[in-house]
């Protein structure tokens, strides 16, 4: 069920000839309903990593589904010979379906080997990451993607355990580590736990800067994005990237005092309606940010 889907595809204010982008294909909910604003000549790219996304393929010629993570956007773009587009579409963190599978251990819910690959080709899981990342790096990884006041405690507490034997299911991650959990917010904070640990595995920070410095090249003048974030992190990024194109600091202002953005904000932060969370528990945390590219200075 596509989080956000008539506001999200209405930011693109799509021109029916024009070149979109779906990121982050999943079930598909947010490129169908792209396709219904483009007409014979328009034309959609979606990607997702995720090898199981195959399944739900659109069958449209203006349609093209790419098995890529989209930080490789502009270089398989320009495999299609595409250099410019018009809109680019983001809805980021785990898909619904990649929550449900239990095998695929995103969630808490269920016990699984730890794994927590987006893409299952890629060598490193939260296997690897738990038992065998320093207790410096798990540390940090706590602290920066989990903001977890208590990360020394659990990078020590996964340390000492996994020195005689390894970590090896979601279920004994969460057994080893319940203790230190602040109590009444236990499934809270272990969400946090497992959210730091999937950001890691997938580098998804770091893949979602490489990817909104690469829309300033890509979006003609007019062009919009139109960016779904899950947690702080992501919203933060997004945020001031379309205040002021830049993740941290502030632009250099001329001698005149006037200083250059790539982007305007277009309209408020949009959130899920009650109805809407209601229907679908997960757009609770779903935030909304659309921005435009502005033409280049002269």
């Amino acid at each position: 069920m596509p989080v956000l889907l008539k506001p999200s595809v209405e930011g693109l204010a799509i021109k029916p000839g024009g070149i979109y982008v779906d990121l982050t294909f999943g079930g598909g909910g947010h490129s169908k309903e792209i396709l219904k604003n483009l007409d014979s000549t328009g034309r959609l790219f979606a990607f997702d990593q995720d090898a199981d996304a195959k399944a739900n393929e659109i069958k449209d010629e203006r349609f093209k589904l790419i098995k890529a993570n989209f930080r490789f956007v502009q270089r398989f773009l320009r495999l299609e010979g595409v250099r410019k587009v018009d809109g680019i579409l983001g809805d980021f963190g785990v898909s619904s379906h990649q929550f449900d599978k239990a095998e695929r251990g995103f969630s808490t819910r269920f016990d699984a080997k730890l794994d927590m690959r987006m893409n299952q080709d890629q060598p490193l899981s939260a296997y690897e990451v738990v038992n065998t990342y320093a207790e410096e790096e798990l540390k940090q990884m706590f602290y920066q993607y989990g903001e977890l006041k208590n990360a020394p405690r659990l990078a020590k507490t996964i340390v000492n355990q996994r020195a005689e034997k390894p970590i090896k299911t979601s279920a004994e991650l969460k057994d080893l580590l319940w203790p230190l959990l602040f109590r009444g917010r236990e499934n809270k904070v272990l969400a946090q736990i497992f959210q730091a640990i999937r950001i890691e595995v997938n580098e998804e920070i770091i893949v979602l800067k490489e990817l909104l410095e690469q829309t300033k090249e890509l979006l003609n003048p007019g062009g919009r994005i139109s960016l779904i974030s899950y947690h702080s992190l992501e919203d933060r990024l997004v945020k001031r990237f379309i205040r002021n194109g830049m993740f941290e600091g502030e632009p250099e202002k001329d001698l005149y005092g006037n200083f250059y953005v790539p982007f305007k904000k277009v309209g408020k932060l949009k959130t899920a309606s009650k109805a809407e969370i209601e229907e679908n528990p997960r757009a609770r945390s779903a935030k909304l940010r659309i921005g435009e590219r502005l033409a280049d200075e002269e």
